[in-house]
C-alpha cells in the first residue's frame, strides 16, 4: 500500500520555520560568546558579569505587561520583522564597538537590554504566528517541527558557538546578526497576516486582569510562588556557571560549550519523556519532585575540581536541563486547565511577568556574592559557595508545589460525571 505524503504546512509556515529555525541557533551564539567576551577580552569581574545578565532579563518586568497590550494594536508580521532588525543592530554594536576600541561593560549592558526589549515584543507576536499561517488542522504538525528544531539548536548550539568563537573571535556574534536578517527577510517575503486587533476593556484592565487571576485561584497560586522561589535561586547558579567553569577551574571555551551541549541534550530527553512520567504520577506530582531533584542536582558542580570539571559540568548540567524539561511541560498544562480561554493570554503574561521579573536582581546578586567572596575564599571557592546558595534557596520552591496535586485531585473527585448518552428513564 502507498503511503501518502503528508500535507503541506504552506509556504508561510516554511518561510516562518526557516527564519526562527536559523535565528535560534544565532541566538545560541549570543548567549554563549557575550559572557566568554567578557571574562576573557574584558577581563570583567563576576559582579560585572552578573549586571550583564541581569540586562538580558531586564525587559520582563519593565515591559512584560505592556508588551502584550500593544501588539494587540499593532501589525504582528510588521512588528515581530521591526523587532529583528532591531536585535540585528544590538548585536551587530558588540563587535563594531571591539574593532573601534570601544568595547565596555555599559556597552554591552545597553546592547543586551534592547535584544531583551526587542525580544518581549517579539515573543508576544511568536504566540499568534503560527495559527494565523497554519490551518487548525496542521497545527499539532506545525508545533511539532517548532519544537524540534528548536531543541536540536539547543543541543547543538553551545558546540556551535564555542566553535565559532575560537575561529573568529568576536565577529561570531556577526553570525547571530546575519541570523536576525534571515528572520526578517523570510517575514518581508510572507503574506500578510496579524493585522492590528480589537480587545476588549482598557488599557488598564487588560493589564490587571492576568495578575488577579493568577493570585485568586489556589493551584495557579503555588505554581507562581514555587516559580518566583526558583527564579531566585537557579539564575544565581547560571550567572556564576561560567566564572566558575573559566575563572575558577580554567576550562576553555569549547570544553565548556560541549559541557553546555550536553545540559541541553538531557533537556531535549527530559521533553520526551516528562509526558509519560506525568501520566503516572500526575502532573503535579511530577512537577514538585522535579523542581526539588533539579535543584538538588546543582549540588554535583561541588565535585570540581575534585574530579575534572568539564566532565562535573556535563553531568551535573545534563541532569539540570533534564528536570528543568520536566518541570516546563508540566507547569503549562496545569495553569492552562484552570483559565478558562478568553483569560488564557493576560494570564500567561502575568504568570511569565511575575516568575520571570526576579531573575535580573537574581543574576545581579550572583555577581556581586562571588566579587564579595572572592578575597577571602578565592575564585573558584567563591563561586561554588554562591552556586549552593544559590541551588539551596531554590531547592524551598518544592514546598508550595507539593500541595498542587492534592489540589488537582480534588478538583477531578468535585467535577460533575459526564451526562449520559441518553437521558435517564422514569421509574415504572
Amino acid at each position: 500500500m502507498k503511503l501518502r505524503r503528508p500535507a503541506s504546512l504552506g509556504g508561510g509556515f516554511n518561510l516562518f520555520w526557516a527564519g526562527q529555525t536559523v535565528s535560534t541557533v544565532g541566538d545560541r551564539v549570543t548567549v554563549f560568546v557575550v559572557p566568554t567576551l567578557m571574562i576573557f577580552v574584558l577581563h570583567a569581574s563576576a559582579l560585572q558579569v552578573g549586571v550583564v545578565a541581569m540586562a538580558q532579563y531586564l525587559g520582563i518586568p519593565l515591559l512584560g505587561p505592556i508588551a502584550g497590550v500593544l501588539v494587540d494594536r499593532w501589525d504582528k508580521r510588521r512588528t515581530m520583522l521591526n523587532c529583528d532588525l532591531i536585535r540585528l543592530a544590538a548585536v551587530a554594536a558588540i563587535p563594531l564597538a571591539y574593532w573601534q576600541d570601544l568595547l565596555s561593560t555599559p556597552l554591552l549592558f545597553g546592547c543586551v537590554a534592547v535584544i531583551s526589549g526587542a525580544t518581549i515584543f517579539f515573543n508576544v507576536g511568536y504566540l499568534v504566528a503560527v495559527p494565523a499561517v497554519v490551518e487548525e488542522e496542521h497545527l499539532v504538525r506545525a508545533y511539532a517541527r517548532l519544537e524540534g528544531s528548536g531543541s536540536v539548536s539547543e543541543v547543538a548550539g553551545p558546540s556551535i558557538a564555542a566553535a565559532l568563537y575560537g575561529a573568529l573571535g568576536v565577529a561570531a556574534l556577526l553570525v547571530d546578526a546575519a541570523s536576525y536578517l534571515v528572520s526578517a527577510a523570510c517575514f518581508r517575503a510572507m503574506k500578510p497576516w496579524g493585522d492590528r486587533t480589537v480587545t476588549e476593556g482598557t488599557v488598564w484592565e487588560r493589564l490587571t486582569a492576568g495578575f488577579r487571576l493568577n493570585w485568586a485561584d489556589p493551584v495557579l497560586r503555588r505554581v507562581v510562588v514555587a516559580a518566583v522561589t526558583l527564579n531566585c535561586g537557579g539564575p544565581v547558579f547560571v550567572t556564576v556557571l561560567p566564572i566558575l567553569a573559566y575563572r575558577g577551574l580554567g576550562l576553555s571555551a569549547a570544553v565548556f560549550g560541549a559541557a553546555m551541549s550536553v545540559a541541553a541534550a538531557g533537556a531535549l530527553v527530559g521533553a520526551v519523556v516528562a509526558p509519560r512520567i506525568s501520566q503516572r504520577l500526575g502532573t503535579g506530582r511530577t512537577m514538585a519532585w522535579a523542581l526539588l531533584l533539579h535543584c538538588l542536582v546543582g549540588f554535583g558542580v561541588l565535585a570540581a575540581p575534585a574530579l575534572p570539571g568539564g566532565a562535573v559540568i556535563a553531568v551535573t548540567m545534563g541532569c539540570y536541563g533534564f528536570f528543568m524539561s520536566c518541570i516546563n511541560v508540566c507547569s503549562a498544562p496545569i495553569r492552562q486547565s484552570r483559565m478558562s480561554a478568553r483569560n488564557q493570554g493576560v494570564m500567561h503574561a502575568a504568570f511569565r511577568t511575575v516568575t520571570w521579573g526576579v531573575i535580573p536582581l537574581a543574576a545581579f546578586v550572583g555577581g556581586l556574592a562571588v566579587t564579595l567572596l572572592t578575597g577571602p575564599l578565592g575564585i573558584l571557592d567563591a563561586a561554588r559557595a554562591v552556586m549552593a546558595g544559590g541551588t539551596l534557596l531554590a531547592a524551598f520552591s518544592f514546598l508550595p508545589a507539593a500541595r498542587i496535586q492534592p489540589l488537582l485531585d480534588a478538583a477531578e473527585r468535585a467535577r460533575p460525571p459526564a451526562a449520559d448518552t441518553e437521558p435517564a428513564r422514569s421509574a415504572s
